[in-house]
């Protein structure tokens, strides 16, 4: 069942590390089958605090979804997002098509 990995950027803390961040997370795709679905395109906040961004991205399970996600090509950009803004990050699996 398809899973979909979700990050929710609230706070900017370093543009430059978001910078190196947006550099070296491509390649971390590599291989691995994720869809890319959205990404800082325009958002209505329909409850709760406003964020800065979102960003959605397409995987067949969640198994594949953590695979990308535990994967040290992105472990090592994703110390360039930690460093460079607050973000939420969850893994949510989808539903069977009726």
């Amino acid at each position: 069942m398809s899973a979909y990995i979700v990050f929710i950027r609230e706070k900017t803390l370093d543009t430059s590390e978001l910078e190196t961040y947006w550099q070296k997370a491509p390649a971390a795709m590599e291989g691995h089958p994720v869809k890319p679905l959205a990404a800082y395109g325009t958002h209505v906040t329909l409850e709760g605090p406003d964020v800065e961004g979102v960003v959605i991205a397409e995987f067949p399970t969640v198994e594949e979804a953590r695979k990308w996600y535990d994967s040290p090509a992105y472990q090592e950009a994703a110390q360039h997002r930690f460093r460079g803004a607050v973000y939420r990050g969850l893994i949510v699996e989808g539903v069977r098509p009726v």
